[in-house]
């Protein structure tokens, strides 16, 4: 059956908060806190006054985008890098004592590949506590990723992860021997 992408309805997906709020931190998060200049305690407070829980002692570099903050949560004295992307159309719920490192990127939101309007297939994110997710390392919709865990720089992770675990992207090819 062929996509009509014109169907698309978004059934089932609440943005969680009126238009002129979506609008109003879409305008505060792109023009003030991504930028350099702006400190970690504005972004922090602004966060929370969109409806965001942080806890106390956390970091947010420049550049971090959160989608929805009224759907983030992030326990104390964790570090949120550069570039990061939050897309939590969906809960995201960031443990305590974590690391986002840079260009991570966080993603609830997907599609029904078989729904012939391509209708969502969005799920929250939990990370635990004491986690390491490092640089650009990509978690996908419905993940649940334990205590103590760490996700390797460029990982994919599709799945859950068992807190202790170690996951790593694939290694790269073998470039020492010469292929003819």
């Amino acid at each position: 059956m062929p996509r009509s992408l014109a169907g698309f309805t978004g059934a089932g997906y609440d943005k969680g908060r009126p238009l002129l709020v979506q609008a109003l931190w879409l305008t505060v998060s792109t023009v003030i806190l991504g930028r350099w200049w702006c400190p970690n305690s504005v972004r922090v407070a602004t966060l929370r006054a969109f409806g965001a829980q942080i806890g106390p002692g956390v970091l947010l570099r420049h550049g971090v985008r959160i989608h929805w903050p009224w759907k983030l949560s992030i326990g104390a004295d964790s570090w949120v890098g550069e570039d990061v992307w939050i897309l939590n159309l969906e809960p995201v719920n960031i443990g305590a004592n974590t690391c986002i490192s840079q260009g991570v990127l966080l993603c609830t939101g997907s599609h029904d590949r078989r729904s012939p309007t391509f209708e969502f297939d969005n799920a929250p994110i939990t990370v635990g506590s004491s986690v390491w997710i490092a640089a650009r390392a990509t978690v996908l919709r419905g993940v649940t990723i334990g205590d103590d865990a760490t996700v390797g720089a460029t990982a994919l992770v599709t799945r859950d992860v068992l807190p202790g675990a170690v996951v790593l992207a694939p290694p790269s090819a073998d470039m020492t021997s010469p292929t003819n």
